[in-house]
């Protein structure tokens, strides 16, 4: 059967060094914290790599963040892999669950989250699937 879980997040993203200098590539590297409210309750770390084009509103990134808390009830921790492009300012993003990363009552989780940007609050919108409780 299929849930949801709706809230918002405050976000905190912080420069990080790059492993190599590299020479004329607009890349980057941050480090995501964020906390979650509404039905899932919690915290996440994880890391973020993006690359920049010399086309104005192109660019990609690639995240993982690792999710800690209580998602409508279920405690446990839980991976979300992104990969997002923008192609001259249409954006595309998808946040999966990472298949068997649920630890916890989040064992055997799979889903996806989607996120909006109103007014800057960020949002988030989660349709995922979890084994009835043993």
């Amino acid at each position: 059967m299929e849930l949801q879980a709706r809230g918002s997040f405050e976000v905190n993203l912080q420069t990080l060094p790059l492993h190599d200098d590299v020479t004329g590539a607009a890349l980057g590297r941050r480090s995501i914290d964020k906390v979650f409210s509404g039905d899932l309750q919690g915290n996440s770390h994880g890391e973020m790599l993006a690359a920049g084009t010399a086309v104005a509103g192109s660019a990609g990134y690639v995240a993982m963040e690792l999710v800690s808390g209580v998602l409508n009830g279920r405690s446990g921790t839980f991976v979300l892999q992104h990969s997002g492009t923008m192609t001259r300012g249409t954006p595309s993003l998808r946040v999966s669950v990472v298949p068997d990363s649920g630890t916890g009552e989040l064992l055997g989780l799979s889903g996806e989250l989607t996120i909006d940007i109103v007014e800057g609050k960020h949002l988030y919108a989660m349709r995922y699937s979890l084994p009835d409780p043993a």
